[in-house]
């Protein structure tokens, strides 16, 4: 299918591995410098091979990092048939292999994608979301996450995540080993004022900055994946007046993948500035509205663009599919399936 609106899968793919290369070459200078604050050049050395095998051990297991710390269990089409159909059919859209599919256990609606390249990539989804949205909604929602996998997002997210709690960690280390009398730290307390507090937060207005441009991005292209930018809409004013009331336990303790979420899952008020995770939310929803002009006079009128299929009624999920599980998914295992999602 023709790509609209000027994409271009080819020119997001190269201009998404250049930023990669370059935050990656600046996430390791980064974790070298605190490595110098604390431990001189041999702390520098020490640092750069433990960014060397972390950038390397998280380009081949981010994904199940992520996808373990939020207990995500995979559903194929036998456990969830019409989500793990939706996905089929989005990606088809997209011109995407087909990823795997998960569903974490979480009151919060929201959602994530992981994975070193669209090979090797996979998509997550709270129970809260498919439950608190309908159908149009979650389309528009995993749409945007097959977007960042497209993107090429899903790799720097994942690895920008990991060293940016490594810094974090350094930083600690600092406090603990700084001050030694004993210790190679060549700017004293200084430096280790600076490994505790500059570089750490340094590491988060990257990981911040990158996350808000690629939210846009994936929005857009999420809509023309699914075919209507409303649903995405509709579904990022759901998920932003949920999140802020529903805790998630696993992200506050996991607050380095803030980022790679549709909607901010940590608790509190976020504004549309540096220090915010995703850009402010009404911001993305006045763009996809805008640009739902474009698709009724060009694009079908909003509706499905190929194999993914519009034309179901308006619905919201009443369960979630029956993974296997005997807890945590609303029903046992042997409870009959009802409901859209089963």
């Amino acid at each position: 299918m023709g790509k609209p609106f000027g994409y271009s899968a080819t020119g997001e793919m190269t201009m998404n591995v250049m930023r990669t290369a370059m935050l990656l070459a600046f996430m390791t200078a980064l974790f070298m410098g605190v490595g110098f604050l604390i431990g001189g050049q041999s702390g520098m050395i020490i640092a750069l091979l433990i960014a060397a095998g972390m950038n390397l051990f998280s380009y081949w297991n981010s994904d199940k990092m992520v996808l373990s710390a939020y207990h995500a269990q995979e559903v194929d089409q036998r456990t969830a048939p019409e989500f793990y159909n939706m996905i089929r059919d989005l990606a088809a859209n997209a011109g995407l292999p087909m990823p795997k599919v998960y569903i974490y256990d979480n009151p919060q609606p929201n959602a994530f994608a992981t994975g070193r390249n669209p090979q090797n990539a996979a998509v997550a989804a709270s129970t809260g979301l498919l439950q608190r949205l309908t159908h149009e909604e979650v389309a528009g929602v995993m749409a945007h996450e097959l977007a960042h996998i497209q993107n090429r997002d899903t790799l720097t997210m994942t690895i920008t995540a990991t060293l940016a709690g490594a810094i974090s960690m350094l930083g600690n280390f600092a406090f603990f080993f700084g001050g030694n009398r004993n210790s190679n730290n060549p700017l004293g307390i200084v430096g280790v004022l600076v490994a505790m507090i500059v570089a750490p937060l340094a590491a988060m207005l990257v990981q911040m900055a990158i996350s808000r441009t690629r939210e846009y991005s994936a929005d857009r292209r999420g809509a023309e994946i699914c075919g209507n930018p409303l649903w995405l809409a509709s579904a990022l004013g759901k998920i932003a007046g949920a999140a802020h009331a529903i805790p998630n336990y696993e992200a506050e303790r996991n607050p380095a993948t803030a980022h790679m979420f549709i909607i901010n899952p940590l608790s509190g008020e976020r504004m549309d500035n540096l220090f915010s995770t995703h850009p402010n939310t009404e911001n993305r929803i006045a763009a996809l509205q805008q640009m739902a002009g474009g698709f009724s006079n060009g694009f079908g009128g909003g509706g499905s663009t190929s194999g993914f299929r519009a034309d179901r009624p308006q619905r919201t999920a009443r369960s979630v599919p029956n993974t296997g599980s005997n807890s945590g998914w609303g029903r046992g295992s042997n409870e009959p399936r009802k409901g859209p999602w089963s």
